[in-house]
């Protein structure tokens, strides 16, 4: 069973979800990571590879359902 926790985490229990935000706030600020993810934009059916377009993506539509932060492995 999923539940859905503030900020659009949608997870199994808290600690899951609480993991989930710190990582994804994690991701965005240290930009670092970004080379290592990539962005699923099921609204305009786009994979975004390039750092570049997934720190845009991050910052523009994390708030935006189906749009998904993944990382390359």
């Amino acid at each position: 069973m999923w539940l859905h926790y503030i900020k659009d985490i949608i997870a199994a229990d808290v600690y899951s979800a609480v993991f989930l935000a710190s990582f994804l706030r994690h991701s965005a600020i240290h930009k670092t990571y970004i080379p290592s993810l990539e962005v699923i934009d099921l609204q305009k059916y786009k994979v975004h590879k390039q750092p570049a377009k997934v720190r845009q993506a991050l910052k523009e539509r994390i708030h935006i359902p189906f749009v998904f932060v993944v990382g390359k492995n």
